[in-house]
């Protein structure tokens, strides 16, 4: 299972001049919260946004990333 860490670490790798802040929301390690501020996300909807975000795990959400709640923003 990945850890926070890890989470947060790909999605900045991932996604140019991002800043990702990630917790578990439930303690379990498979339930997480994540926040992520990105000048790339200019003129995208929110729908983009988060499509973005949910494309640096693929086939891990629904997987060993059970939930992924996500808040974006462009900064």
């Amino acid at each position: 299972m990945p850890t926070v860490d890890e989470i947060k670490q790909r999605i900045e790798a991932a996604i140019p001049e991002s800043q990702a802040d990630v917790e578990d929301w439930t303690g379990g390690g498979d339930h997480f919260r994540a926040v992520v501020v990105s000048p790339a996300f200019a003129g995208m909807t929110r729908i983009q946004q988060h499509q973005m975000v949910y494309a640096v795990f693929g086939a891990e959400i629904g997987g060993p990333i059970h939930a992924l709640s996500l808040k974006t923003q462009e900064n």
